[in-house]
Formats: structure tokens, sequence, C-alpha cells
């Protein structure tokens, strides 16, 4: 079985999202999305509109994704490479000759897919005019325990 991974925000889920997962999922038999927690993207600088557990709920109802895991902090790669037994990182071609992920290549292939023109978050929140949203708002509720 070729296991593929991949990484991202996947906020304001969108067709250059779902096309790139394809493509991933088509490299392989089993894709796994690990998806930036909101902690994380708070050191990344980026302010989701979704949580990261909405986030989440949303890939796992797509067909292509077999496994959503939670990306803590830019270090984890090497780690979940070897704990998920990774054959293929994929990643968006803005991410191509990025050390994060070229040091990945002694234990596992790395393949960097041509974004979908003409669509991307940022642009989609530029053509609609938004600022970033509240972290509370449009969130799926989790269940109490």
């Amino acid at each position: 079985m070729k296991r593929i991974l991949t990484y991202g925000t996947f906020d304001l889920l969108h067709y250059g999202h779902i096309r790139i997962l394809k493509r991933a999922k088509e490299l392989g038999d089993y894709l796994i999305v690990a998806v930036s927690s909101d902690e994380f993207n708070k050191i990344k600088g980026k302010k989701a509109y979704h949580n990261y557990e909405t986030r989440k709920k949303m890939l796992e109802a797509i067909r292509y994704v077999d496994l959503v895991i939670p990306e803590n902090d830019w270090e984890q790669k090497r780690n979940d490479v070897l704990e998920y037994k990774v054959d293929t990182v994929v990643m968006g071609s803005d991410w191509n000759g990025n050390e994060k992920f070229e040091e990945l290549k002694d234990i596992c292939e790395v393949v960097y897919l041509p974004r979908t023109e003409g669509v991307s978050t940022t642009k989609i929140k530029e053509d609609l005019g938004l600022q970033p949203a509240d972290d509370t708002i449009n969130q799926i509720p989790t269940p109490s325990k």
C-alpha cells in the first residue's frame, strides 16, 4: 500500500483544495492530510476562519482523504513520515524547494503539484473584500463530554 501525506490549513475549502487532494490520492492508495492546528496557525501568523475541528471534519468528508491528523509544528514532518510509513509527501508547487520538505527526500519521495490557477483562499478573501474573521464564527460546536 502506497501512503501519501500532505500538509495545509485548508480554510475556506475550495476547488483548488479538492483538486490537489484528488491528485495527491491518485499517486497512492492512502491519503493522510495533516491540518494546521489553531495554535500552529498562530505561530505562523495565520488566522483561519474555521477552527481546527471544523476544518478536520470538512476534510474527513472528502472521499479522497483517508486520515486527518493535526500539524502542530514545523518539526513534526519527519516523525509523521516515519510514524505513518509514508512513501510520498505531496505539496503545492508554491512550496517547491522549501527546506522543510526537501530535507525529507532521504526518507521518502517529495512531489510538488501545480496549484490550480485563479483560485486560492487569499484570492477568495480579496475578491470578497473580507477581513480575517473571529475564530468563534461559523464553527461546528464540539460535543461536550
